[in-house]
């Protein structure tokens, strides 16, 4: 039975489609969050001058916000992501099922 039902749901059109969305979506996310960290790891590596400078004649250098916003923006993508996921991913997977369940 669970094997009869597992090769209704990989036929359906929609289980391909949705698969492809899915995986496409989670990738561009993935890709965002590396470019970010890997962009202020190459930062740190090759322009430690702009990253020491000093904001506002205060001891905060321009590393501090510059780190906080990589943290804020993959913060930011993780939750773009989940909210994507819980409504129309989860929905789109119970409709596949209850199809396949027919």
């Amino acid at each position: 039975m669970q094997n009869e039902l597992y090769q209704k749901i990989r036929a359906n059109p929609k289980f391909q489609a949705f698969m492809k969305t899915r995986n496409a979506y989670s990738y561009l996310m993935t890709i965002l969050g590396a470019i970010a960290y890997y962009g202020f790891i190459l930062l740190v590596a090759y322009d430690k001058e702009l990253l020491a400078q000093k904001i506002g004649g205060g001891t905060t250098s321009m590393g501090v916000p510059i780190g906080l916003g990589v943290i804020a923006f993959t913060v930011l993508i993780t939750w773009i992501y989940v909210r994507r996921a819980n409504s129309e991913f989860d929905d789109t997977n119970a409709e596949i099922i209850k199809e396949a369940q027919k």
